[in-house]
Formats: C-alpha cells, sequence, structure tokens
C-alpha cells in the first residue's frame, strides 16, 4: 500500500533548511568581494545539485569561474589555480561520505574558503570546513541542499554581479516546501497510472538537458537504480542524437524531463523524435505544474526539483508493484566497498 502524500511533513522537513539559507544567503554577500573562482565538489545526488549551480553560475555570472568535481578526481587531480580566492562547495546528506570528507581534509591547509552543506555540526564534513551550513536531520536532504546552496550562489552573484534576481529567487525558495508538496498531490493519479505501466520494465531510459539532467540522474541513478535495482540510464538531450537515440524502438520507455531554462529546445527535438519512434514515451513538463509561491523568473532555476517531487511518487508505486521497499539495499552501508 503506497502511503498519502503527508503535506505537513514534507513542508516541516525543510524548517532547517529555511532558516539556514538566509545565512547561506549573508555568507554569498560577504565573500563576493573575496571570491573569483568556485569549485563545487561532491559525490552522487549532491554532485548533480552542483550540476545545476554551474549551469546558473555559468549563464548569469560574467565574472566567476566555476568547476565541478567528483571528490575523488578532485584530490588526485589537485588544480593549480588554488588561491585565497578560490571557494570550495562541498555536499554530502551524511557529513561521512568519505571521498567528500577527504576532500575537505585535503583543502585544510589551501588558501582558499571551504563551505560544506549536511546535516548537523557533529559530522565529519562539517567540523572539517570553514563554514558549514546545516540543513538538520531530514527526509527531503536533496532539495534542502539545493535551497541552501542556491541561496548562498544567489547572494554571491547578487553582491558581485549584481544580480538582480536574488530577492525573487529568496522568496520562492521559502515556497519550495509547499511547492513541493503540492506536486506530489497533483500528480497523485498519473503517478499511479505510469508505475502500473512500467512496472515491468527493468530498463529504462531519462532523458533532459540543461540544469534538469540533475533529476534525470537522481531519478536514475539514486532512486530507480539504488532502490528499485533496475536498468536505468540517464541521457543528456545533446548526446542523445549521438549515438543513444539507436536503441529506442517501438516498445522502448523513455521518461522525458522537460525544463523552462534556455536548454529547452534540446529536449523538444527529443520529445519529437521519441513521439515518432516509441509508444511508450512519458512526459514530465515543469509548465505543466503550477509552483504556488514560485516566481515566473525563478521556475527555471527550481523546475528540477518539482519534477522530482512528481516522479518520486512514481518510484513509491514502483517500490510496492515490485514489492521492494525504496529504503532496501544490497551493498551501500552493509559491504566494504
Amino acid at each position: 500500500m503506497v502511503a498519502d502524500v503527508n503535506k505537513a511533513a514534507i513542508v516541516t522537513a525543510f524548517d532547517t533548511a529555511v532558516e539556514t539559507m538566509e545565512r547561506a544567503a549573508e555568507l554569498g554577500y560577504a565573500l563576493a568581494s573575496k571570491v573569483d573562482k568556485i569549485y563545487l565538489v561532491s559525490c552522487g545526488a549532491p554532485n548533480r545539485i552542483m550540476l545545476g549551480l554551474e549551469y546558473w553560475i555559468q549563464h548569469y555570472s560574467p565574472s566567476l569561474e566555476v568547476r565541478r568535481y567528483f571528490p575523488a578526481e578532485f584530490m588526485t587531480q589537485d588544480p593549480a589555480r588554488f588561491d585565497e580566492r578560490t571557494l570550495v562547495l562541498l555536499g554530502s546528506k551524511s557529513g561521512t561520505t568519505p571521498e567528500t570528507v577527504k576532500a575537505a581534509e585535503f583543502l585544510s591547509d589551501r588558501a582558499c574558503h571551504t563551505i560544506a552543506v549536511t546535516q548537523t555540526a557533529d559530522l565529519p564534513l562539517a567540523k572539517a570546513v570553514r563554514d558549514p551550513l546545516l540543513m538538520g536531520e531530514t527526509d527531503e536532504a536533496h532539495t534542502a541542499m539545493f535551497l541552501i546552496m542556491q541561496a548562498l550562489i544567489g547572494g554571491l552573484m547578487a553582491e558581485k554581479d549584481g544580480w538582480k534576481l536574488q530577492d525573487k529567487l529568496m522568496r520562492s525558495l521559502a515556497a519550495m516546501p509547499n511547492a513541493m508538496a503540492e506536486t506530489q498531490l497533483a500528480a497523485e493519479r498519473r503517478a499511479a497510472e505510469d508505475a502500473r505501466l512500467l512496472k515491468d520494465d527493468r530498463i529504462l531510459y531519462h532523458v533532459a538537458s540543461g540544469p534538469m539532467f540533475n533529476t534525470a540522474y537522481v531519478f536514475g541513478i539514486c532512486v530507480l537504480m539504488e532502490m528499485q535495482w533496475m536498468h536505468s540510464v540517464p541521457l543528456e538531450a545533446a548526446e542523445f542524437f549521438h549515438g543513444p537515440f539507436e536503441i529506442v524502438d517501438h516498445t522502448t520507455p523513455v521518461v522525458l524531463m522537460l525544463g523552462e531554462d534556455p536548454s529547452r529546445p534540446l529536449m523538444e527535438r527529443v520529445e519529437r523524435f521519441c513521439k515518432k519512434y516509441t509508444e511508450r514515451t512519458f512526459i514530465y513538463d515543469s509548465r505543466d505544474f503550477a509552483m504556488p509561491g514560485i516566481d515566473d523568473e525563478i521556475r527555471p532555476i527550481v523546475a528540477p526539483y518539482i519534477i522530482e517531487a512528481a516522479l518520486h511518487r512514481v518510484a513509491a508505486r514502483l517500490a510496492v508493484w515490485h514489492n521492494h521497499p525504496l529504503s532496501t539495499r544490497r551493498y551501500m552501508w552493509k559491504t566494504e566497498y
């Protein structure tokens, strides 16, 4: 039996993050005159949050250099351009991710500013950086981390580049918990039907572009592959017609995720192709969701998390069809790896 959407629980899960994002924005303002380079360093889902941050920094900021790394690669590459004007942002829900903690420790004697987003102050990652930003113990860690990181980057761009959307961003981020809960409620009927249609598939493809690839990755890898043991492949729209589209036939299940950012035309091209060549196209378009409280100019920034909220209800139903709870793991946290 699938649990009903608990709107109050969803909103409450963000209480600490909403408080912390105000401090994050202030920290961004304070660091603006001291930072020219931003290195984004994390594994898994936090790394994909950073994909969105990277996209919007590149789109909006004429002055900031930004690079994104996986921690293990970051340490082995050891970028030569470190200096006192470098900000390194790290993230880990657990605060114990070995590679991310080691990367923070790797930076301990560097002349750079380190910030980490994690749950509580007692965690190793929080202790290893100059400024920990805490989201509290929460079941909504992925989006909670985004709220804090995006507020930080928005404050930095507002002060450094005169970015005009920071006030709208902060109001919209504060409205996100309610918007996500409303999205899950609105998606219930469709989620039930899509899960029924996908329940017997063991291979799925998820296609997205730009910052929406965050959601394609998190849903495909961190949810369906990790939590349902499905062969689930996220694909970037910009690469779709350079090989992956050859896998499509009339039986291929393809989940398309469309946002409202400048990369949308790439996905519209994929949509046209898939509608022509497969009868199993599942389209999740952020334009179909109301997003109450979200400013029109901020919708493109938060759209990946709205689509993720809708898809979460599909995953919850697949878990019931498969008799495989989303909490089940075979190796993670259980074996040495």
